[in-house]
């Protein structure tokens, strides 16, 4: 058993399983690009402070979940999610004064220190996307139509886009003494985590994920009820443009999501299949977010995907098995004595600085296990250089799809010659006279 294993909550991620993350991470890209958005890469860890002023205090991330390392006055946090980072760089870099309206999307890992189980670790990947700078109705429904999009362009069923309001400013008022009065009479029964936010920020306590506490929630208040006519006006509108987009959701009044900044349009995507836990994704609207950042009034929306609950459903799908496996390196140079050692890695070279991707024996295996070797790495051609072949000025090609060797000039065109023999199939050589 080896000493160190990885840190609980994460995991590596072998040869084997990466062209599954690179399908995901591929595939999300192609489709946000698609609508203008353009990548921005923060760093993975940010001064403390600002997920203190973007998630909010009250917030099981902030009170929980960061990974904060603290060097005498300097304390600093690994990221839990990627909103706050990309509105810092927004407005670190002027965004605010020389392109107000941007649009940006990112991948990469975030981190927090919850319980590892199905679907959640502490070192996770999510892409995202944040739109800076418009209040435009039909921007929130293009944010909500990319998230859906990236699904089906991933080829999941049965997802659901659940989608909701939490109004601005003022509604939230209105709506904070409601809950208060829906929560006081029985806030006894409420967990220890609920009683402890109740006075500081009581729309959290609508959002516990105890089941206690969701059974409690069942009969309270919902925003959707409690908003003003401009409120109501503007989610109407990202209603119809989602229909004119033909974009399926339905309106979840209980959506509330756990960050402090959102306001107005909120919502998830969900799958059933996942389990109890059956968040794709989410987001919302955080208008007020990069004023408090210390920057002018601007509107903004976005959401996260996480890749993990994307893989656990590609998988349960039977979608993931075709992109699992080593990627296969299409040429394997099989050596015969040592003398030709020193040839085999010159050729390697000449061949991969044509384009090809070669790999070959560097552990002095005979030449059987060496084709062993190729087979392994699903190589499709094998180069054979032997003293023989050295002493003749050729080189042996086998292609492993057809069967067929050809003896090839040391001094033709090599790497032109096997493009050729790979791109050979067995349909073609049974089609030749």
């Amino acid at each position: 058993m080896a000493r160190y294993s990885a840190p609980r909550g994460t995991q590596d991620l072998l040869p084997e399983r990466i062209p599954l993350i690179d399908h995901v991470f591929w595939t999300c890209q192609e489709v946000i690009a698609g609508y203008g958005y353009l990548e921005i890469r923060p760093p993975l860890f940010e001064d403390t402070s600002l997920f203190h002023r973007s998630i909010g205090e009250v917030t099981d991330i902030v009170e929980k979940e960061m990974f904060t390392c603290q060097r005498a006055d300097t304390s600093v946090t690994f990221r839990p999610e990627g909103t706050a980072s990309v509105v810092r760089a927004y407005l670190e870099s002027n965004q605010h004064k020389t392109r107000p309206f941007r649009k940006f999307w990112y991948i990469g890992p975030m981190f927090r220190f919850e319980r590892p189980q199905r679907g959640r670790e502490r070192q996770f990947y999510q892409v995202g996307i944040e739109a800076i700078g418009s209040h435009d109705p039909r921007l929130d429904a293009e944010v909500i139509h990319i998230g859906a999009q990236c699904y089906k362009a991933l080829g999941l069923k049965g997802y659901r886009t659940c989608i909701n309001t939490i109004g601005d400013h003022d509604d939230r008022e209105r709506f904070r003494e409601v809950v208060l009065k829906f929560v006081e009479p029985k806030l006894a029964e409420y967990c220890e985590d609920c009683r402890g936010r109740f006075g500081r920020n009581v729309f959290r306590v609508l959002d516990c994920k105890v089941r206690g506490c969701r059974e409690l929630n069942r009969d309270a208040p919902v925003f959707l009820d409690h908003v003003s006519d401009t409120t109501r006006a503007h989610f109407d509108e990202v209603q119809q443009s989602l229909n004119a987009l033909g974009c399926d959701f339905e309106v979840d009044k209980r959506i509330v999501r756990g960050f402090d900044y959102y306001t107005h349009t909120v919502f998830e995507y969900r799958l059933s299949s996942l389990g109890a836990r059956d968040a794709l994704g989410g987001g919302g609207r955080y208008n007020n977010l990069v004023e408090e950042l210390d920057g002018p009034p601007t509107p903004a929306i976005g959401f996260s995907l996480g890749v993990t609950p994307m893989l656990l459903a590609l998988e349960d799908a039977g979608l993931a098995a075709e992109h699992l496996g080593e990627p296969e390196c299409p040429v394997f140079i099989v050596t015969i004595g040592d003398g030709v050692r020193l040839p085999a890695l010159i050729l390697a070279e000449e061949l991969r600085c044509a384009g090809l991707r070669v790999d070959l024996d560097y552990e002095g295996k005979s030449p059987k296990a060496q084709m062993r070797s190729a087979s392994k790495r699903l190589a499709r051609a094998v180069v054979v250089l032997g003293e023989d072949e050295r002493a003749q000025g050729i080189v042996q090609v086998k292609c492993l799809t057809t069967g067929k060797q050809e003896a090839l000039p040391m001094d033709s065109d090599l790497p032109g010659e096997i493009q050729r023999i790979l791109s050979t199939t067995p349909e073609a050589e049974t089609t030749q006279p």
